[in-house]
């Protein structure tokens, strides 16, 4: 298959609620817990069943940051990804209204918790145990995949500038990945959306960057603008392998979908 045409999908919205990878191997399964040891929590938190007649394609929610979390017509997929730091792709063993039932989210940290993305993760895992009495584990996986690694002649980066939060992206549009602040590590994870298929950093960089480019996200239809993996090597020097891939992956154990009254 050539380069082109293995890169069929775009970031969108509906990169949300792709397929379930599917994975060939297992190894170093966690045992089933409700709980991943959070450090931080909601001091109050209102969690609803949209109104039936919610549209997903309004769907939105807070950036880290804030002071306080809300989330508007929203799957349950979306919460837990946020939750976990984690790809649709990553995620194991979800019933199908995971993808389908729309929830809305209102919930205040506790005094000092500024709600910073890695602060954000305890406090969401712990309202979704409460409230969906998730129950969860995770596994290492082997799945189809590409790793991100250097390319011919080097990286060419440019450093991170001041005054953006760690891994900060523009809101995603189909075509165009933006992101202040990002670590090779998050990159691997916004080029996961872009390409469909689980990424993994193995260009041993270290440091963050400021990362800007277009690229061409419906190869059937006609550009100028080049594929991904053509548009990612011309910006950073950096290139996609396509290979087998460790995936860590959250396996949904049991989960409710009504939440618990508030």
């Amino acid at each position: 298959m050539g380069t082109q045409a293995r890169f069929l999908l775009r970031i969108c919205l509906s990169a949300l609620f792709a397929p379930l990878l599917c994975c060939v191997s297992t190894s170093a399964a966690e045992t089933p817990t409700s709980a991943q040891s959070p450090s931080a929590k909601f001091e109050v938190a209102t969690v609803r069943v949209a109104r039936a007649d919610a549209d997903p394609k309004t769907g939105l929610w807070s950036s880290p940051g804030v002071g306080r979390f809300f989330a508007r017509h929203v799957p349950l997929t979306i919460l837990i990804q946020l939750a976990y730091g984690i790809d649709p792709s990553q995620i194991a063993n979800k019933p199908g209204w995971m993808d389908t039932n729309l929830y809305d989210v209102d919930a205040k940290p506790e005094e000092g918790v500024s709600l910073t993305r890695e602060e954000l993760k305890p406090c969401l895992q712990e309202l979704l145990q409460e409230r969906f009495h998730l129950m969860a584990h995770m596994e290492t996986r082997s799945g189809r995949g590409y790793a991100v690694v250097l390319a011919q002649g080097g990286p060419h980066l440019t450093p991170a500038t001041k005054g953006h939060f760690p891994g900060q992206r523009h809101p995603v549009s189909s075509g165009h990945l933006h992101a202040y602040n990002c670590s090779i590590s998050q990159l691997a994870q916004y080029l996961t959306s872009a390409a469909g298929f689980p990424v993994a950093d193995q260009t041993g960089l270290s440091g963050s960057y400021d990362i800007d480019f277009n690229y061409n996200p419906k190869p059937e239809v006609e550009s100028d603008l080049p594929f991904l993996d053509v548009a990612l090597k011309r910006a950073t020097g950096l290139l996609l392998k396509p290979q087998k891939v460790p995936v860590e992956t959250l396996v949904i154990d049991s989960v409710d979908k009504v939440p618990t009254e508030n």
